[in-house]
C-alpha cells in the first residue's frame, strides 16, 4: 500500500480513475442515507425508542442476534388453535423483539375470540405493556416471565443440560467473562447493607426514584474498597472506579406491579402450569413441522410485504396438510 502511494505521487496509478468512481459512489450512498434519516426521524424505532438496525438492501428488515450470530431478517409469528393445530394467524415483522408482536396478533384474532378463549404465549412476549393491554381488554392469558422455570420444581436440574456442549455450535474456544457481584450478593435488611467482603456500606440516597421505582442506594467507603482483595469481582473497571455503588428497588409502580403479580400467581398455580405445558404441545410441533419437515429455515424474499406473504403461504401449506390428514380432502 505504501509503495502504491509513493508511485501515485510520481505518476497516476492505472486504477486511480476506478478508485475515484468508487469513492464518489460511496459518498453518494452515504448522502442518501443521511437524507433519508433526516426525513424519517421516527421510522424504524422500537417500543423503547431504540432504532432498529437495518441496511439499504432491505430497510424493513432488522439485525437480530441469534445462537449462530447476528443475521439480517424478520421474525415470523403464528397463532395456533389447540384442538387441531391449525394456524389461525401468521405474521412476519422486521424486528427481533417478540414483545412488540403480541398485540398485532391479538388484534388479528379478535374476530375468532370468544368469551372463554384463553391465550398462551412464551416468555418472549411477557412485558408490562402487554399484560396491561390484555387485562384492559378482558382477555385471559398465560404468559410466563423469565423466572418461571426457576420457581417450578418440574424444571429442577435443567442447568446441567445447559452446560452440555451444543453439537451445532462449538463454543469451547470462547472465554467466559468473570462473574461480578450483583445486588443479590449483598446482604440488605432494609436499613443496612453488607458487601461480600463483610464491609458495611453507607447510605447514598434513601429516597430516590428511578423510572418510577423507589430505590435505596448505598456506596462503599474508599478506605474499604481501595484495599479490598475482591475489587476485580466487584467493580467493572477497578482501575478507574474507586468504590462500589449498589441500589435496591423497593416494590414497583402500582399498576405495573398489580398486573405482574396477577400473571405470576396465574401461571404458578396448577391450572397455569397445565396451560404452559399444553402450549408446548400446541404450537411448538407446528414450528417443528414447518422448519424441519418442510425444510423452511429462511425467507428468500425482501421487503416486509413479500416476506409476510411468503410466511402466510408456508402456513397455508401446513393447514392444507392438516385438513387433508383429517379427511376433508375425501
Amino acid at each position: 500500500m505504501l509503495s502504491a502511494h509513493r508511485d501515485s505521487d510520481v505518476r497516476p496509478l492505472p486504477n486511480a480513475e476506478r478508485e475515484q468512481k468508487q469513492i464518489e459512489r460511496l459518498q453518494k450512498e452515504a448522502e442518501q442515507i443521511r437524507q433519508w434519516l433526516d426525513k424519517n426521524p421516527q421510522d424504524r424505532k422500537g417500543a423503547q425508542g431504540k432504532v432498529r438496525l437495518s441496511n439499504r438492501t432491505d430497510n424493513e428488515s432488522a439485525k437480530m442476534a441469534t445462537g449462530k450470530g447476528v443475521i439480517q431478517g424478520y421474525t415470523a409469528v403464528a397463532a395456533v388453535d389447540e384442538k387441531a393445530q391449525v394456524i389461525v394467524d401468521a405474521q412476519a415483522h422486521g424486528t427481533g423483539s417478540e414483545q412488540e408482536l403480541l398485540q398485532p396478533v391479538v388484534q388479528a384474532l379478535e374476530a375468532w375470540r370468544k368469551e372463554d378463549t384463553q391465550y398462551a404465549a412464551d416468555a418472549g412476549y411477557h412485558s408490562k405493556a402487554n399484560l396491561k393491554a390484555l387485562a384492559e381488554a378482558g382477555i385471559e392469558a398465560f404468559i410466563p416471565d423469565n423466572g418461571y422455570r426457576k420457581r417450578d420444581e418440574r424444571y429442577a436440574g435443567q442447568e446441567r443440560h445447559k452446560a452440555k456442549p451444543d453439537p451445532l455450535w462449538d463454543k469451547s474456544g470462547q472465554e467466559k467473562k468473570a462473574k461480578r457481584f450483583t445486588p443479590d450478593d449483598f446482604r440488605f435488611d432494609g436499613k443496612t447493607c453488607i458487601c461480600p467482603a463483610g464491609k458495611r456500606l453507607y447510605g447514598h440516597g434513601s429516597d430516590c426514584t428511578i423510572n418510577g421505582y423507589r430505590v435505596i442506594k448505598f456506596q462503599g467507603a474508599q478506605r474499604d474498597c481501595l484495599s479490598c482483595p475482591l475489587r476485580a469481582q466487584c467493580l467493572r473497571t477497578p482501575e478507574k472506579t474507586k468504590t462500589r455503588q449498589v441500589a435496591f428497588f423497593q416494590g414497583g409502580r402500582t399498576g405495573d406491579k398489580i398486573e405482574l403479580e396477577r400473571m405470576r400467581a396465574r401461571i404458578d398455580n396448577p391450572a397455569g402450569r397445565r396451560m404452559i405445558a399444553r402450549r408446548f404441545a400446541t404450537v411448538e410441533p407446528v414450528f417443528g413441522n414447518v422448519r424441519h419437515n418442510k425444510r423452511f429455515g429462511r425467507f428468500t424474499l425482501r421487503g416486509r410485504g413479500k416476506v409476510d406473504g411468503q410466511w402466510k403461504l408456508v402456513c397455508m401449506m401446513h393447514n392444507i396438510e392438516k385438513l387433508a390428514h383429517h379427511g376433508y380432502a375425501r
